[in-house]
């Protein structure tokens, strides 16, 4: 209940007409008379003000049936007006649900800007630009404008979006479609182009880029023969340890199946700049297929280098019977390699290699599930390809994020440089 008042009508009609009567006086101003005729009766400047706005607004209003014709009609056409753009508004909406169809997000301008193309003749842009703002679509007249001044084709940004989303994907393509988004990112700043991790995210959603996924391993190759000597692990899960290469050589093998039964693929990987050096693919998991793999990678540091020397070389791998049994072992001393056996069937003391061979079995062997290997000379074709691309072009984020090749090189010339001052 409102608060009732310690004035009676009487007083407020009568301080009113005083505060009147004393403006029309003259040489004082409003607020000046609110004051002395305030001061004369007892009452506070600001309730003086309040009476006076409340007599002011009650001789504004028109008096009931004092309207003139002219005045009704007036208001009847702007309440016309009014019920007609809420209409048309309805109307607007109505067609623009069932033209962006549902889906909660909002609609790209392109096809905010046709369906205002669309309509404009029925609806006009300005009553469809100002209800579609209204209801969360922003879109400003001067958008769709721009649009019809370049014919209602693409602009420069879409574009430009369009030209990056193309690159983007012919990089995908060359990188045999394993990238994600990190490696993606990376791959384009090295080819040239200037993006945000962010815009490599939209640009994969355009195009459909998705990255691989590891799997698991299902068949068991790491066999420990206790009657076998074993060397001790030199490693012992240093992997960051490495200074250079040829210090540390990592070897592992594992299965792949094929129409005409299970093959096998050995690899020996540089531990400093994830190369690798050497690899074969047999169809019998024995000592002979090992003792390939690590010819292969004396081959491969013989070819490119002319002082290269295996003396004091490490060569680690799992306590598997081919890396534990006497030829292999007898090979390792006559090539100047130390051996270094982790222990059988522990992931972590071959970590390294268990990450190459499971890039391998991601980025080539179960890249396409539906894909059914035919035999190992298939299998042999495409690793030598895989190798190449994994050596030569893919990005490694435990080397700085270049290639094994480059990194090698990078190292040569860092040492080139310092020898010579």
């Amino acid at each position: 209940m409102a608060r009732p008042s310690q004035y009676d009508a009487v007083t407020q009609e009568r301080a009113v007409r005083m505060y009147f009567e004393r403006l029309e006086e003259g040489d004082i101003s409003k607020a000046g008379a609110r004051r002395e005729i305030g001061e004369l009766l007892g009452v506070k400047e600001s309730t003086l003000r309040n009476w006076i706005r409340i007599q002011e607004k009650q001789a504004e209003a028109p008096e009931p049936g004092s309207l003139s014709y002219q005045q009704l009609q007036a208001a009847y056409d702007e309440q016309a007006k009014e019920v007609a753009k809420l209409r048309r508004a309805n109307e607007i909406l109505k067609t623009a649900s069932a033209f962006f169809r549902p889906g909660g997000a909002r609609p790209q301008t392109s096809v905010i800007v046709e369906f205002i193309r669309t309509y404009r003749h029925r609806f006009g842009v300005w009553p469809i630009c100002e209800t579609l703002t209204a209801h969360g679509i922003a879109i400003a007249p001067s958008t769709f404008y721009d649009h019809q001044v370049r014919g209602f084709g693409p602009s420069d940004a879409e574009l430009d979006e369009a030209y990056a989303a193309h690159r983007f994907y012919r990089l995908w393509e060359a990188n045999r479609r394993v990238y994600g988004r990190r490696k993606l990112w990376k791959a384009a700043i090295r080819d040239g182009m200037t993006v945000g991790r962010d815009q490599v995210e939209r640009l994969m959603k355009i195009t459909g880029i998705r990255g691989v996924s590891r799997g698991m391993h299902r068949k068991k190759t790491t066999v420990a023969t206790p009657v076998h000597r074993r060397h001790p692990d030199l490693i012992n899960r240093r992997w960051a340890y490495p200074s250079h290469p040829d210090q540390w050589w990592i070897a592992d093998f594992t299965y792949v199946w094929t129409r005409e039964g299970f093959c096998y693929v050995a690899f020996i990987v540089d531990a400093y700049s994830r190369q690798v050096l050497g690899w074969v693919v047999t169809t019998v998991m024995d000592t002979r297929m090992v003792l390939m793999a690590l010819e292969h990678a004396l081959f491969s540091r013989r070819r490119t280098r002319m002082d290269f020397t295996a003396t004091g070389i490490v060569h680690h791998s799992d306590a598997g019977a081919q890396y534990t049994s006497m030829a292999f072992t007898d090979a390792l001393v006559e090539a100047g390699l130390q051996g270094s056996i982790g222990s059988a069937g522990d992931a972590l003391d071959n970590a390294m290699m268990e990450s190459a061979i499971g890039l391998y079995k991601t980025e080539l062997i179960g890249f396409d599930p539906r894909r059914t290997w035919r035999d190992a000379r298939e299998v042999g074709t495409e690793t030598a390809s895989w190798v190449y691309w994994y050596n030569h072009q893919r990005l490694h984020s435990s080397i700085s994020d270049v290639p094994p090749i480059e990194y090698e090189q990078d190292y040569e010339e860092f040492n080139t440089t310092r020898r010579a001052q």
